[in-house]
């Protein structure tokens, strides 16, 4: 197979993890080969192996990282309000925002953490499980203080309820049954607001 000019170095593998990520949230993690991967981005099966050691590695790769992203983008964004002097209710919006744009924006990703993430290593589950119980006791933290009558057992079955809400994106039949993007968010947002209201 001849190869395209494309990106190099780490924008390559960006493209590759995001190409990866699509097919197998379309037709599964065994259904997809690396020769697929590499026609996704130009290049050969082979070519691959120069940036990962495998599907595996891909997978892990999108499965930890998000996990991360979602973690330490939600570390900063409670910081940033806390260091502007904002009440908790902005942190809880800022949280929810930040969660929002993933729902939106990384619904392949959603797709592949609820269908593929008993195909990791046990080390690798391991860490998403870790990164993903520190995401959601950060939120719980946030939520007590903005309403501080749900005790902590019950600020995390809240949590975990929002999550499950703000996630739904991948149910959808396609992207074009989405209403305008924005008008997708700030309903999101709304019930969000309205389902810790009402724990």
């Amino acid at each position: 197979m001849s190869t395209r000019a494309g990106p190099t170095g780490p924008a390559r593998r960006r493209q590759i993890l995001r190409e990866a990520a699509r097919l197998f949230a379309e037709r599964g993690f065994h259904g997809v080969g690396v020769d697929e991967i590499g026609a996704a981005v130009g290049i050969s099966g082979p070519a691959i192996y120069r940036h990962f050691a495998g599907k595996d590695a891909m997978l892990a790769e999108l499965l930890v990282g998000i996990s991360s992203r979602l973690r330490d983008g939600g570390i900063q964004r409670v910081r940033d309000c806390e260091a502007r002097g904002l009440p908790p209710s902005a942190a809880l919006d800022s949280l929810i925002t930040g969660h929002i744009d993933f729902a939106l924006d990384d619904r392949a990703l959603i797709t592949l953490h609820d269908r593929e993430l008993g195909q990791l290593q046990e080390a690798d589950r391991k860490q998403v499980r870790q990164l993903q119980r520190q995401y959601v006791e950060l939120w719980v933290g946030v939520v007590r203080q903005v309403h501080p009558g749900l005790s902590e057992r019950r600020a995390r079955a809240c949590v975990h309820a929002v999550f499950g809400l703000l996630n739904s994106t991948p149910h959808l039949s396609r992207p074009a049954s989405l209403p305008d993007r924005r008008e997708t968010a700030d309903l999101l947002h709304r019930l969000a607001r309205g389902a810790f209201a009402a724990g």
